[in-house]
């Protein structure tokens, strides 16, 4: 069964319970409503559209959920644009890329983003505003009848078709056009909710955006697919606003970026965190202070998670049942990890880093118009994750950053993740680094210290002096008062490299 089926059966099973509070519109919608409402769409899609893919840059609210099922039910995939930084040229990116021309967008979206109007863009509001009472009584009429009928009326497919097409952060390189299948999203769901015990009478709070994995699937697909009431709220970083929504609407599962995280816990009070049960930490290493933080102030346990857009996105979790602080828990139950010697191939012994490799079904089928970046990095199954770690002896993953955040002095491999971990632990309170590499006439390459803040440069040197060896201790800092991050929050590691050079160049 597709995804778009499968919320098809779960909406007729809970059709009374409460689909979407919608914070940002301050609307609540029932599953009833919300599948005569995609059954509507889809049919308007069906009528409108010929295109085989349609594009939706909408932020993260009821409307673009029900667009993405829609848009799944007409037959069409969904492309979901990235608007945080350069809309309109990442649609026309994703417009050629993907072929297709129709945008679904709203106007007073793209306004507030400052976003010029693209040939293309369709506006949910014109959508919705022009669908006649007949045809709303239509498809509310069709949600009203047995589950049988109502799957005959929807597109049908196999599981291999694609079920989405996002975009990787382009935070290293290029965006690349990541092909995600009904197989591979639905066998991650399967994977993350036995490792977290999932069910339906959880509540998911969805902050993350849609044009991100994070978001698509955890803060989307996961609480749908289990019939869950889905607490969504457009702006990620109105973090008072988001510690309100938390207090009020008890949502027992958060997730976020390890920013995110940090913004709750400064604009959070005692007791705002009471109905969470799973806070999930995810998409950038989770530093021990924020994990501190949460059970100090919230009596909450952060548990982190590793993932990647290719993998539809979660690989591995630490969980209630297991838990080991400082990995990235143990793989999900459906899913395998190889780690490999990142020169010659061979599986490395336990406790020794390498490249991380990943295989099961939640793989993606491909990089769209990409099959030998494709080939290169999926080889017999095993996706290559470009990321550095090793497994323990228990069966759990340690991170150590990625092959492109490793940098090779005197003959060393120095983690650059490392190097922000040890300067973390005596970083001031609210002070935040990011460690990068510059070209260096006589070494090759040079460390340098990103800070938000100056600090004790020779106090810092000194901690670390410690706990890194000396190749690996940064002896030029610079501060950068906003590290350059993406629309999900993590770090933008290519443009802070590009301003550290230019910050020690001048």
């Amino acid at each position: 069964m597709l995804l778009h089926q499968h919320f098809v059966k779960i909406a007729k099973k809970h059709s009374g319970k409460t689909a979407f509070i919608d914070c940002t519109s301050g609307r609540s919608i029932s599953y009833f409503k919300a599948l005569s409402s995609s059954l509507a769409l889809s049919r308007y899609f069906s009528e409108k559209y010929e295109e085989k893919a349609i594009g939706i840059m909408l932020p993260t609210t009821a409307g673009c959920a029900l667009s993405v099922i829609g848009v799944l039910m007409s037959g069409r995939t969904p492309v979901m644009i990235n608007y945080s930084t350069g809309a309109a040229n990442n649609v026309r990116y994703a417009q050629g890329k993907c072929f297709f021309k129709t945008v679904i967008t709203s106007r007073p979206f793209i306004e507030k983003i400052d976003c010029p109007f693209v040939e293309g863009m369709v506006f949910i509001e014109d959508i919705i505003k022009g669908l006649s009472v007949f045809e709303k009584l239509r498809a509310a009429a069709l949600a009203m009848l047995p589950l049988p009928v109502v799957l005959r009326a929807v597109h049908g497919g196999q599981e291999n078709d694609n079920a989405a097409i996002l975009f990787t952060s382009g935070s290293e390189k290029d965006a690349r056009a990541v092909q995600l299948t009904h197989r591979n999203i639905i066998s991650n769901i399967n994977g993350f909710s036995e490792a977290f015990e999932l069910s339906s009478k959880d509540s998911m709070l969805a902050s993350l955006p849609y044009f991100h994995i994070f978001g698509f699937n955890p803060n989307l697909w996961t609480p749908l697919y289990h019939g869950m009431t889905i607490i969504s709220y457009a702006n990620p970083v109105d973090y008072k606003k988001l510690c309100e929504i938390i207090r009020d609407e008890k949502p027992t599962i958060i997730m976020g970026t390890p920013s995110f995280f940090w913004g709750y816990l400064r604009k959070s009070d005692p007791g705002d965190f009471r109905s969470v049960r799973i806070a999930v930490c995810g998409a950038d290493k989770c530093p021990g202070e924020l994990r501190a933080g949460f059970a100090q102030k919230h009596n909450i346990t952060l548990y982190e998670g590793y993932g990647a857009t290719e993998t539809s996105p979660v690989i591995s979790a630490n969980t209630p049942a297991n838990n080991k602080p400082g990995s990235v828990g143990r793989a999900l139950p459906n899913v395998s990890i190889r780690v490999e010697n990142h020169e010659t191939g061979e599986e490395c012994p336990t406790g020794t880093t390498g490249r991380i490799l990943v295989k099961g079904e939640l793989v993606m089928k491909g990089y769209l118009g990409g099959d030998e970046e494709t080939s290169g990095c999926v080889r017999d199954g095993w996706y290559d994750t470009g990321d550095m770690g090793y497994l323990d002896e228990d069966g759990y993953l340690w991170f150590d950053g990625r092959l492109k955040r490793f940098v090779k002095i005197g003959g060393e491999m120095v983690s650059l993740v490392k190097v922000e971990e040890a300067m973390g632990k005596v970083l001031p309170e609210g002070v935040f680094c990011c460690v990068v590499s510059i070209p260096d006439i006589i070494k090759g390459q040079r460390i340098v210290a990103a800070v938000t803040e100056k600090v004790d440069e020779m106090k810092m040197i000194r901690h670390l002096m410690g706990h890194l060896p000396n190749i690996a201790i940064p002896k030029q800092f610079t501060v950068l008062p906003d590290l350059p991050k993406t629309g999900t929050g993590k770090i933008d590691f290519r443009k802070a490299a590009e301003m550290v050079r230019q910050e020690t160049s001048s």
